[in-house]
């Protein structure tokens, strides 16, 4: 598994984003040619906002790719709710590939073509979901991720969908994480680690075990 470091060093590209994770040239490549279809399409149909584009290998990239090393090793099964442009669960993907079967829900058509294409593209095992988290069919995954999707109580509800005895939750959180977390203890029974965010100095990512209903 890849070795995150602790502190970005200062710009942060290609080769800062290899170093701090250790990716081989044929994951790192995968991501460049993710990061120049990404451009391609933003300047068109606006996936994410140009300011974060334009710090994307930190802002989004590293961000999501510190998950990594949290994934569980006999995992074969991942599901990413609400991912966007793809963050964290494509770039999980691309981090994982061969090794699991990623599934991306996103309700905006446009975002689940562009994440088709980019899977598509980059010989990816991927499945993407163009429907609501809510309406779907329910069914097991051995990992769930997010990231700025919904606050923590209704993020649990969705995850429950998804959600076995033996998942594991990776949730990307902000610096509300303290009163969505006592809100969300009021309706839900769960294990919960909280691990400082590499990428950011008020995020928190909460892995999350054992999730249940009061």
């Amino acid at each position: 598994m890849s070795k995150l470091l602790a502190a970005p060093p200062k710009p942060f590209g290609p080769e800062e984003f290899a170093a701090a994770t250790s990716v081989s040239r044929e994951t790192l490549a995968r991501l460049k040619a993710y990061s120049g279809l990404l451009t391609d399409w933003n300047a068109r149909h606006n996936l994410v906002s140009k300011t974060s584009l334009d710090k994307i290998w930190h802002r989004h990239f590293w961000d999501s790719a510190q998950l990594t090393p949290m994934i569980p090793p006999d995992a074969r099964t991942l599901v990413d709710l609400g991912s966007g442009a793809g963050f964290p669960g494509l770039v999980l993907a691309v981090m994982l590939r061969g090794k699991v079967t990623v599934t991306l829900f996103e309700a905006t058509r446009k975002k689940a073509e562009f994440l088709s294409v980019v899977a598509d593209r980059l010989g990816l095992e991927v499945v993407v979901r163009n429907e609501r988290v809510e309406t779907a069919i329910s069914a097991p995954f051995d990992v769930i991720t997010a990231r700025a999707f919904a606050p923590l109580p209704k993020l649990l509800g969705y995850a429950q969908h998804f959600a076995s005895p033996k998942t594991v939750c990776l949730l990307l959180k902000g610096q509300n994480v303290g009163p969505e977390l006592t809100e969300a203890c009021k309706s839900w029974r769960m294990k919960v680690r909280q691990h400082p965010s590499l990428t950011h100095p008020f995020g928190v990512v909460l892995e999350i075990r054992e999730l249940a209903r009061v």
